[in-house]
């Protein structure tokens, strides 16, 4: 997987945004804005190809949970980045 060329993470008003660059990305329909831990997996995969499990590691790293809960999580932020456009 990876993030679609185009969109950028960018911190306004204390918010983490996704903006998209470019007239194929452009919805303005609605606001992507990323969680803290949406944040965390967004700065560890960006500019690169990737795979759920680098997703589960980054998370791991900076929160102590459980890995199943943490996997179950990513699984579904995948699922709707894909769904809304964001990876590829």
């Amino acid at each position: 997987m990876r993030i679609k060329e185009g969109f950028e993470l960018r911190e306004v008003c204390g918010e983490h945004i996704v903006m998209a660059h470019g007239d194929k990305n452009i919805d303005f329909s609605k606001v992507i804005s990323l969680n803290e831990s949406a944040t965390v997996m967004w700065n560890a995969v960006v500019g690169k190809d990737f795979c759920t499990e680098e997703l589960v590691t980054a998370l791991l790293d900076v929160y102590d949970a459980e890995e199943d809960k943490v996997r179950e999580d990513v699984t579904r932020a995948v699922h709707e980045w894909k769904e809304i456009g964001l990876i590829e």
